[in-house]
């Protein structure tokens, strides 16, 4: 069995590894990979604390963050497709053209 301690510690490297890879990947693709990572991270430490607990309020947060999980992948991939169809490239640095 597990401690919370553990499981907390786990939800916290992959978090941090969540946010190394979005701050260091240039593809679009792996740093929207890298982002839900952070989301899976934060619903883990919403099971932990709810399971040490006894209250099913962190097994519901989780079921928001999966359906906001969803519709961002939905979003962030129809972007992605029409980015490469426009420009060819999906790295951030070809993309520097983009701001206003």
């Amino acid at each position: 069995m597990l401690s919370l301690e553990m499981v907390l510690l786990l939800s916290a490297v992959l978090f941090v590894i969540g946010v190394i890879g979005v701050i260091i990947r240039r593809n679009l693709i792996v740093i929207l990979m890298c982002i839900e990572l952070m989301l899976n991270s934060a619903n883990l430490a919403f099971i932990a604390f709810a399971r040490f607990h006894q209250n099913l309020d962190g097994q519901i947060a989780v079921f928001f963050v999966m359906a906001i999980a969803a519709v961002e992948v939905a979003v962030g991939l129809a972007l992605i497709i029409l980015i490469y169809r426009n420009r060819k490239t999906v790295n951030i640095d070809d993309l520097r053209d983009l701001k206003g």
